[in-house]
């Protein structure tokens, strides 16, 4: 993970950027009570959710106040690359819109448009990839250049960073200090479980989501010299009929201690860039809850957030789109493609969104 990008004959203040701007494309997330039923049914359009099921999911806002995280975090990281590219360069400004809710990602088009922006490069908060997780941010990217009239802007997406040394040395001192709170003397023991969101099976079998997921967690769990591990899902929102990836965690749990009995059990969130609310509701409130009940010690590992190896990546993915300088990449698959090929994570038959 020491592995440097390729020296430059120039310094990156003086290069000749073919960008304009940087892009962070996210979720977002209601900022009070009143917020809540407009996000959601922004998240739900054009899907088959019930009220009931809509409802239920505003229950885990409600029990925050109506604040998700995500936005605050959102802001946190884009003060962090403004600082980063401050400091090392390139000096880009940095935008930020979403895809839910305030700032839309429409809105923030025009602004761009109107500071005169007229090619971007986009980073979505999503390391692995799916058609939610990549494909649909290039959709709404398409669709907000068409809603603010902003076509004119080139717009081109950061590659994938699953395997990125910077992205993974951030989860792995996230799980090194869960390890940490564990007793010395029963460390070794502890159970490693990654969690990533699940998504409907029929998505999973056409993008590498998993395999990619797999490989993130070899990478984390060799590095703390930790084994075994296992991944495992959360956060499921589908029809109840419908197969989604599997076990969730609460299940896993559950089996873990008819297993092995009562112990100590580290949770990894790999597949979340930030303590958004299917962290602190999903993991922290009800898998807690239920490693409470079985007498198991959880301890839930920090995600990438604004981690200095993570932001020090960013930085790195926009060096090698604007020189062409070397692509870091842990493992035998190399590093993601710049542009998606059209069959890669295609539109599931019900578009779902997460």
């Amino acid at each position: 993970m020491d592995h440097q990008l390729a020296a430059s004959s120039r310094s990156p203040h003086e290069i000749t950027i073919p960008y304009d701007a940087l892009l962070i494309v996210s979720f977002g997330g209601p900022e009070n009570r009143e917020d809540v039923l407009p996000f959601l049914e922004n998240v739900v359009r054009g899907r088959n959710v019930s009220r009931e099921r809509m409802l239920e999911a505003a229950g885990h806002y409600y029990h925050f106040g109506g604040r998700s995280p995500i936005n605050e975090q959102n802001r946190a990281l884009l003060a962090a690359i403004e600082s980063e590219l401050a400091a090392k360069g390139p000096r880009l400004p940095v935008y930020w819109g979403n895809r839910n809710w305030h700032p839309f990602l429409a809105g923030t088009l025009r602004r761009m448009q109107a500071d005169g922006v007229r090619r971007a490069l986009a980073l979505v908060t999503s390391a692995f990839g799916s058609y939610s997780g990549c494909r649909q941010y290039l959709d709404d990217i398409a669709r907000a250049q068409a809603e603010a009239g902003a076509s004119a802007i080139q717009i081109d997406k950061l590659r994938g960073f699953y395997n990125h040394p910077g992205f993974v040395q951030a989860v792995t001192s996230g799980a090194a200090a869960a390890l940490a709170q564990i007793p010395s003397g029963r460390r070794s023991g502890a159970h490693l479980i990654f969690t990533a969101h699940s998504i409907p099976i029929s998505m999973a079998r056409t993008s590498p989501y998993v395999e990619q997921l797999e490989e993130a967690c070899g990478f984390v769990a060799d590095a703390l010299h930790h084994q075994p591990w296992r991944l495992v899902y959360q956060s499921r929102s589908g029809a109840p009929g419908q197969p989604w990836l599997e076990p969730d965690i609460r299940d896993a749990l559950r089996q873990l201690r008819k297993d092995s009995g009562p112990g100590d059990v580290v949770i990894v969130p790999i597949g979340f860039l930030s303590d958004h609310m299917e962290v602190l509701y999903d993991l922290d409130t009800e898998a807690r809850a239920v490693a409470s009940e079985l007498g198991l010690n959880m301890v839930r590992a920090a995600t990438a957030g604004t981690h200095p190896s993570f932001v020090a990546m960013i930085r790195e993915l926009i060096e090698e789109r604007i020189n062409g300088g070397e692509r870091r990449a842990l493992g035998t698959r190399g590093p993601c493609v710049d542009e998606c090929p059209q069959d890669c994570c295609p539109v599931p038959a019900r578009p779902i969104a997460r």
